[in-house]
């Protein structure tokens, strides 16, 4: 399982919101690049990149930052916010992206999934944004009749192989994860998913970690990094750690033999035929 930083674009500048409040952004940085380079030097494997405007007005409008964020790196970078047509996805992927993320238009338009999957393939992916089991799109600003199961099924007919599960409820609220529905929904769906939404320690993080065997290919964390409530190269390590399996000792024939014993007295004779 992969530890993923997130980037949230507003107007160039690097910020985090709660609950996806577009009113309650706090700026961290002007420097989209500088800061993936930071994460990419505390072990990052990949980055998760997400243009705000461009979800809310429905088409990119952050590019410029994203190319520069790819060119600063040499991990993948994943990109989504107002990707809402077959142009748009080819216009990021020729700057670098290594994988685009359709949301809002899976919900309303799934034929546009199953396009873009047929011409892509896996450098497709689908975001689906939930909040009480329902799919919010256009920026999380509307709610739909669409559960995020019924959603995900629909997306699998049509190809999709990883889904990114955002709980908005605990976006931002830095209280962690909503284990039991990213374990439900990652149980029902058996494709490759990445849970985003609340992740705030090392202990959520290592909690996700039991979900891996499920299908959970990736924990994204944003704003418990940005306050410093976790340290990303810990969360890291900690996840490396949790797959490193102890050694076993290899015993050989004449390794055997040479191995200490002791003898049942000390009168005892050892004899060799």
């Amino acid at each position: 399982m992969l530890v993923i930083p997130a980037i949230d674009l507003k107007k160039g500048a690097v910020v985090r919101l709660t609950q996806g409040e577009k009113d309650t952004a706090v700026v961290y940085s002007d420097d989209p690049a500088e800061i993936a380079r930071l994460w990419e030097s505390k072990g990052a494997e990949l980055i998760h990149v997400v243009d705000l405007d461009g979800a809310m007005a429905g088409h990119h409008q952050n590019l410029e930052s994203v190319k520069k964020i790819v060119d600063a790196v040499s991990i993948p970078v994943q990109f989504g916010g107002g990707v809402r047509s077959i142009k748009t996805i080819e216009e990021v992927l020729n700057i670098g992206v290594a994988r685009v993320i359709i949301g809002s238009k899976a919900a309303m338009d799934p034929n546009l999934v199953q396009e873009a999957v047929a011409k892509f393939n896996n450098k497709v992916i689908v975001g689906i944004d939930a909040k009480g089991g329902k799919v919010a799109v256009y920026g999380w600003q509307q709610m739909t009749e669409y559960s995020a199961l019924d959603l995900a099924q629909e997306m699998k007919r049509n190809g999709v192989t990883t889904i990114i599960y955002t709980d908005i409820a605990r976006d931002g609220m830095l209280e962690g994860p909503n284990f039991d529905a990213i374990r439900n929904f990652t149980q029902a769906i058996k494709l490759d998913v990445i849970a985003a939404g609340g992740v705030t320690t090392i202990d959520d993080i290592k909690k996700l970690l039991e979900f891996e065997k499920m299908g959970l290919k990736g924990a994204i964390i944003g704003k418990a990094l940005y306050t410093g409530k976790t340290e990303l190269s810990e969360a890291i390590k900690m996840v490396k750690d949790a797959h490193i399996e102890p050694a076993r000792e290899t015993i050989t024939a004449t390794d055997r033999f040479r191995r200490p014993f002791k003898l049942k007295s000390e009168d005892e004779v050892v004899k060799f035929y």
